[in-house]
């Protein structure tokens, strides 16, 4: 029996009709997004969310900047985006060219306008367990998670990556709902005795099928988050090996599943900032 498909695509379209409807209830949600350089994926990228911001009816601020753009000017640019009352949300992204100090950048970025949810400020919330702006891709799959009606609480999740975009969010908003999280990495031991354990099983380390079919518990839930494009083909695969899905009981797709979640949560993460700067609490999961 195969896995039923997570649908990614489907419900970040759900996801972007209800933010565009917010949109018109907070009355104005203003995003700009900062590229510095020529990296073609990050020009994919930046359009892509401002295609869905503009279509949302938020004022979408598409800022270019030269790659040979020095880190003082790019911090003058982003000091300008933070005094601005008309941005409610501000994206730097990432990466940056190499004379570049990223974290500098991360930091310098006002912690109630990041929507990113990667400044130590924001980052902090969500160790603590008061999260404000959390990183779209771990609160996406959180959102898919609630959509499917997985349960989490007291199941065991293994996360296998350990950034600070994916990985460490993830296993933070797992823990806050009461499930049991192991977080693994590229270096762990004999990984598939920790992935065998897991009901829940997220894949976010960045290596094509690190994660074979026979490392996926029967009946478990599997999110693929990796993005890998192979060579020879072209073809985008994911981290867990697809013939996972004849094992899982639900698993998202490559491409299709989480990639179409992140853009949607960035929107849903702007209009976060906007209410909180207005004064309007969101609620945050309790512990």
């Amino acid at each position: 029996m195969s896995a039923t498909i997570i649908d990614g695509k489907a419900l970040g379209a759900k996801v972007r009709e209800e933010v565009a409807a917010l949109v018109v209830e907070v009355g104005h949600v203003g995003l700009a997004t900062v590229l510095v350089g020529d990296d073609p994926a990050s020009h994919i990228y930046i359009d892509l969310k401002q295609k869905a911001a503009t279509a949302a009816g938020m004022d979408a601020r598409d800022l270019k900047l030269p790659g040979d753009t020095s880190e003082d000017e790019l911090l003058v640019t982003i000091a300008e985006l933070n005094a601005d009352d008309g941005v409610d949300g501000l994206l730097v992204q990432l990466p940056l060219p190499d004379h570049i100090d990223e974290n500098r950048v991360i930091e310098s970025i006002a912690p109630e306008k990041d929507v990113d949810g990667i400044h130590p400020v924001n980052a902090g919330r969500l160790y603590l367990g008061r999260p404000t702006l959390v990183p779209g891709t771990p609160l996406g799959i959180m959102r898919m998670l609630d959509e499917y009606e997985i349960p989490l609480e007291g199941a065991r999740a293994v996360v296998v990556g350990r950034s600070a975009i994916v990985g460490k969010p993830m296993a933070h908003l797992l823990l806050q709902r009461n499930a049991t999280v192991t977080i693994c990495h590229s270096r762990t031991q004999d990984l598939q005795r920790h992935t065998l354990d897991a009901d829940v099983l997220v894949a976010a380390v960045g290596r094509t099928h690190l994660i074979a079919a026979d490392m996926v518990k029967s009946g478990a839930t599997v999110i693929d988050v990796g993005m890998n494009r192979d060579e020879s083909s072209r073809k985008v695969l994911g981290d867990v090996d697809p013939g996972a899905m004849e094992l899982a009981a639900y698993m998202t797709p490559v491409p299709g599943g989480v990639g179409p979640m992140t853009i949607a949560m960035v929107l849903q993460n702007a209009v976060t900032a906007a209410r909180l700067r207005r004064g309007v609490p969101i609620a945050t999961p309790k512990n």
